[in-house]
């Protein structure tokens, strides 16, 4: 496996853990070699394949991981057990935690958070100061006709 990014040395105090800045070590997606990302605790973290990334000053730590082709950005956090895999887009302050998994084209965004046993995936999007705890707590809507 080719490794796409690694640990800037610069360093973060984040509620108890240290986190690591990462910079990109090869071209992918629309990341070039030397950008900056954000902040992961752990390699694990962030998946070596894909095009996925941590942008800005999102925070990725615990047992969470970003795979695949899914983004992490703004001030966003992805923490303990959750997921986000796919094309999957979590952004803006937007916090997913507990053993969440937000997966397919799903948008998470603004303040919302996503957290304990949800699934949000296909092509949702969660916005605003919504919380979604189980997949009891929103509907989906698909094509009529």
């Amino acid at each position: 496996m080719n490794k796409k990014y690694e640990f800037t040395g610069e360093t973060l105090n984040w509620l108890g853990k240290v986190l690591h800045r990462i910079r990109a070590l090869r071209d992918f997606g629309d990341v070039k070699a030397g950008d900056a990302g954000g902040w992961i605790e752990k390699e694990e973290n962030l998946s070596h394949e894909g095009n996925c990334w941590v942008y800005d000053e999102a925070k990725v730590y615990g047992s969470a991981i970003v795979r695949g082709s899914a983004v992490v950005g703004g001030s966003a956090v992805v923490r303990d057990s959750a997921v986000v895999r796919d094309s999957a887009v979590v952004y803006g302050s937007a916090i997913v935690r507990g053993s969440a998994v937000v997966g397919g084209s799903a948008i998470v965004e603004d303040s919302a958070v996503v957290r304990d046993s949800a699934v949000v995936r296909g092509s949702a999007v969660v916005y605003g100061s919504a919380v979604v705890r189980t997949t009891e707590d929103y509907i989906a809507i698909g094509p009529i006709g």
